[in-house]
């Protein structure tokens, strides 16, 4: 990896900061603010910086603020970074707490009309003449508030040295080659920048500028994008799901590219079905409805829905019937904050429904990740047959992440013990004279074998409860039975330790304490490792991809002396379900649990540790 930095336009600066600071913009929701940042991180995207945004916005429509966080790494550390060197200023309600914010040696660009006071003399200030641009601009009314912000990427297009080209990209990118939008845009940004150009004095240090090898072959991207396109990939044919923040973009991307990809190529039907549904009850009732029937079945929700489907989920598991549970965390308890990030859905997904029963849970840390989980949840459910829940967060779901491009799969679906028509004459051949009973374990491996309504065999058909079954689907309340079939479903989640995605492990030389942790913490820890390494404290890191573990955790906590278990909630959720697994070596966990609505940063992280 290699950068290439520009020719400063200000011999003044003496030491340039190149590729490594943080820009943090305030403005109001409902301002326009979305496309101006999202051209300014995806133009230093475009320029090969390693970058990535974190949007902080209010659950009301328009008013209250937000801001976006823009940090570049030259060294690809992109968890979120408590420090600010650049503040933009466009927000007059937040302005004295946003001017606080900025580390000594920063730059602040604001609008003109507000009032800053310029009391600290440890920044630069960058006064900008928003209100005259816009005037000039001779708009209609009704449009100045929403390109009064490219006033702002201009000014710091010109004073970063941001290629503009790629800031018209990204402006047409936004707005999908659409003229009138894109010309409308332009002419304030470069009018911004030809202002700067003759009235500003570019003698402050921090430049962006070209780089090779980081972000080749990736993508900028959502969790929530990618999650819909695995989904397609995975072979869904059924979605149902009820409107709730940080999760209902995933539908929306599903809808969008299911339209264009999953049509019968004769008819140009739709090959698909999505369903918006009154509440999170009838989505999840719908899906097992469709999973039960032989759909990949999906559905899409946050913590609150979550508790709503809990009845049904609990007759899918005992029912044994597969379905895919996306639950892009927000902030808990109770509604919450729904645009701020948690971990604290780990134990109520794992353990969600009343009675004896657990869940396997998937942990993306990225949207690669949601890509590939968004597949192979597909099969895992459907090789349990049983719900499975992929848990993301509003971190991963809702911000840009660079990741790796998609690739289509190799492996082909796995649908898990389905027999045909055919393969259900030949049951009793195939294993020892025994008849096929829905609910009946002849591999012990807990996993009976199932068949689809429309088998062309009369043998196929069967009575379907949540309840009191035998073997063979018929009613009963025996006290024995119910236990055997508590037994076999206690043996397939054993069975399932070896079937969800295994821990990535990252030993180090000469450590004595180990890491774990799971999901959108990644970056974060990657970071953290590297700080305490420069401070002589070395770790190993073990991160936890699926619920249930399966050996390699139990070997990992073992081998060091205390292994502290990081996540964003206040509970330490998954520290207490490790301690279950391993009581022997429950002393040795060390729960570091923080949950403030923010991503974890490696600041905190390091700082726990090293004191």
């Amino acid at each position: 990896m290699s950068v290439i930095v520009q020719e400063p336009q200000s011999k003044a600066v003496s030491e340039l900061i190149v590729n490594d600071f943080n820009i943090n913009v305030a403005t109001s929701n409902g301002s326009g603010s979305q496309t101006s940042n999202s051209m300014l991180i995806r133009s230093l995207y475009k320029m090969g910086i390693p970058v990535t945004g974190k949007n902080l916005f209010p659950s009301n429509i328009q008013g209250l603020p937000t801001w976006f966080n823009i940090r570049l790494s030259k060294d690809g550390f992109l968890a979120r970074r408590e420090r600010v060197e650049i503040m933009i200023c466009m927000n007059g309600a937040t302005v004295a707490e946003d001017m606080e914010s900025v580390e000594a040696g920063g730059i602040v660009l604001y609008d003109d009309s507000l009032p800053i006071a310029n009391h600290r003399k440890d920044v630069q200030y960058f006064p900008m003449p928003v209100k005259e641009l816009v005037k000039a601009a001779n708009l209609p009314y009704n449009l100045q508030r929403y390109v009064a912000n490219m006033v702002y990427v201009g000014v710091a297009a010109y004073l970063l040295e941001i290629e503009m080209d790629q800031i018209k990209d990204a402006l047409s990118w936004n707005f999908g080659g659409k003229t009138k939008p894109i010309e409308l845009n332009w002419s304030m940004v470069t009018a911004a920048y030809d202002w700067a150009t003759e009235n500003l004095v570019n003698d402050q240090p921090y430049r962006v500028g070209r780089m090779t090898g980081f972000n080749e072959g990736t993508l900028l991207v959502d969790g929530n994008t990618a999650a819909a396109i695995g989904a397609v990939f995975g072979g869904f044919t059924f979605a149902s799901w009820y409107p709730i923040t940080p999760s209902s973009s995933i539908a929306e991307s599903l809808s969008s590219y299911a339209a264009k990809v999953r049509r019968d190529p004769e008819t140009k039907e739709a090959t698909y079905a999505i369903v918006q549904a009154e509440d999170e009850l009838a989505a999840i009732g719908m899906v097992l409805g469709a999973g039960w029937a032989g759909a990949r079945a999906m559905t899409a929700t946050s913590g609150p829905g979550i508790s709503l489907m809990s009845e049904f989920v609990g007759y899918g598991y005992f029912a044994e019937i597969p379905a895919v549970i996306w639950d892009v965390q927000r902030m808990g308890p109770s509604t919450g904050l729904p645009t701020r990030t948690s971990q604290g859905d780990i134990m109520s997904t794992h353990y969600l429904g009343h009675g004896d029963g657990r869940h396997p849970v998937l942990f993306p840390a990225d949207p690669t990740e949601c890509f590939d989980m968004a597949i192979e949840a597909f099969d895992i459910a459907e090789r349990l047959q049983t719900p499975v829940f992929v848990l993301s967060d509003l971190d991963i779901g809702m911000n840009l992440w660079i990741t790796k491009e998609f690739s289509y799969p190799e492996k082909p679906l796995d649908r898990g013990k389905v027999l045909s028509a055919e393969q259900l004459a030949q049951f009793k051949d195939n294993h020892d004279g025994q008849r096929w009973g829905r609910y009946l374990d002849v591999d012990g491996d807990g996993i009976a074998y199932r068949t689809l309504p429309g088998t062309d065999n009369p043998s196929a058909a069967y009575f379907t409860r949540g309840t009191g079954h035998t073997a063979y689907a018929t009613y009963t309340e025996r006290p024995d039975i119910w236990e055997e079939n508590l037994m076999r479903l206690q043996q397939k989640f054993n069975t399932a330790r070896s079937l969800v995605p295994a821990p990535v492990v990252q030993e180090a030389d000469g450590a004595t304490i180990g890491i774990i942790s799971v999901g959108s913490n990644h970056p974060a820890i990657i970071e953290a490792l590297a700080r305490l390494s420069e401070e002589g404290v070395a770790a190993s890191y073990l991160r936890v991809r699926a619920l249930p573990t399966n050996g390699a955790v139990k070997e990992f906590v073992a081998k060091y002396d205390k292994v502290y278990v990081i996540e964003n909630n206040l509970d330490g959720q998954l520290h207490k379900i490790l301690q279950t697994e391993f009581p022997e070596s429950a002393t040795k966990l060390v729960s570091l649990a923080k949950c403030d609505g923010l991503p974890l940063s490696a600041r905190w992280i390091t700082e726990q540790i090293a004191n």
